[in-house]
């Protein structure tokens, strides 16, 4: 079977609700760093086998394939076909998941993977304003079960026994983590700058510098009056793109390219719908057993901070190391832009592996509906 490497991957970077990314469109947001793949590769993207791009509310800006309209807007050949994949937070990580099955089964040999969400001009949860998301099947079949993120974070961290004070210590460190990361330039390699109305927006801008637990004790919950979930210890709203170009190791050579990683595993679980987002813990035992590594093999993993119950809950279970969990912060830092989500943290993860020579990493993100990706990634020359 031939193998699938990552051989570039850039990102945008992340935009907060209504900040410097909130007039551009999700096309015109994709095809920059579908661009920036082509200008860092050298590739001709009219040999692109296809473009695979996740985007969740597939509404409004974000309708009728974003993927191929963002093919178009890049300027690529038309005969470069695309397709938009949702599978909720999770669905760029799956266009990479499927990229790499392409390669690997031999029928493709160049596919780019990645996803947009622009959710300052595409809200969350607008997709819901027009019907009935669920229908009344999983609704008899969970009759206490309202489906809601913000409720299954309040279920898990009292499950799992965990305090508003440790949420929001969690929390602290996530800011911390990124703004230690960004003082020292580690993601500038991987942002692609945006030229927006206020000239070229080329930093991350959700964090919040100063964040304490004192601080975040200030918040109101948003999980009931005696919860514990608010709007500082969840990911944020925000809007972003990310790219990654995969291949055979034959013909990245061919093209003159040197792989970073092999795209070692992948896996995807179900959990309780009713928790919502608990998925990543058996998503990670399923990788961990099909690959024959333990927890303890892993250098990094990228655990999608959609909230500080979500991550704390997966330390608990599987028992990995914090300090290699998250190293740069994450979501409740800098931001969630839901379908570029996936292709975010696999750009953090893989450029955090070749900067420290990190031969294993891992990607897990939980999603709506109590489904989980997780990804396993290995350093070529490591």
């Amino acid at each position: 079977m031939p193998e699938a490497v990552i051989v570039e991957a850039v990102r945008t970077p992340i935009g907060k609700r209504n900040g410097s990314l909130a007039d551009v469109h999700a096309t015109s947001l994709s095809a920059i760093v579908l661009n920036e793949l082509v200008r860092r590769t050298g590739i001709d993207p009219g040999d692109v086998d296809d473009v695979q791009w996740g985007c969740v509310s597939q509404v409004g800006d974000q309708s009728s394939n974003v993927g191929r309209f963002a093919v178009l807007a890049a300027g690529w050949p038309e005969t470069v076909p695309a397709v938009t994949i949702n599978r909720a937070c999770g669905s760029s990580q799956q266009a990479l998941d499927h990229a790499a099955f392409a390669v690997m089964s031999g029928q493709q040999e160049l596919v780019v993977a990645g996803g947009v969400e622009t959710m300052s001009r595409v809200p969350l949860g607008v997709a819901r304003q027009t019907g009935e998301p669920y229908g009344p099947g999983p609704k008899q079949r969970y009759p206490d079960a309202d489906f809601n993120q913000i409720t299954g974070a309040q279920l898990i961290a009292e499950r799992w026994g965990l305090s508003r004070a440790a949420l929001d210590e969690y929390s602290t460190r996530s800011h911390a983590l990124t703004a230690a990361a960004i003082d020292k330039g580690v993601f500038e390699t991987q942002i692609v700058p945006v030229d927006v109305a206020d000239g070229s927006f080329a930093i991350d801008e959700g964090l919040r510098r100063g964040t304490s637990v004192e601080s975040l004790a200030k918040l109101k919950s948003v999980s009931g009056e005696d919860g514990w979930i608010h709007a500082g210890n969840s990911s944020q709203i925000s809007d972003g793109a990310a790219a990654l170009l995969v291949t055979t190791p034959e013909k990245a050579k061919a093209l003159g390219l040197t792989p970073i990683v092999r795209y070692h595993s992948g896996a995807v679980s179900g959990a309780d719908p009713k928790l919502v987002l608990t998925g990543p813990i058996p998503a990670t035992e399923k990788i961990l057993g099909r690959s024959g590594l333990s927890v303890d093999d892993i250098g990094a993993f990228e655990v999608n901070e959609a909230f500080a119950s979500v991550v704390l809950a997966w330390l608990a279970e599987t028992g990995a190391d914090l300090d290699r969990v998250n190293p740069l912060g994450g979501a409740i830092s800098v931001g969630h832009p839901l379908g570029a989500s996936g292709a975010i943290l696999m750009t953090r993860l893989i450029n955090n592996m070749r900067d420290n020579g990190i031969r294993y990493g891992l990607q897990t993100m939980c999603e709506g509906g109590g489904t989980a990706n997780a990804t396993l990634v290995e350093l070529l020359d490591a």
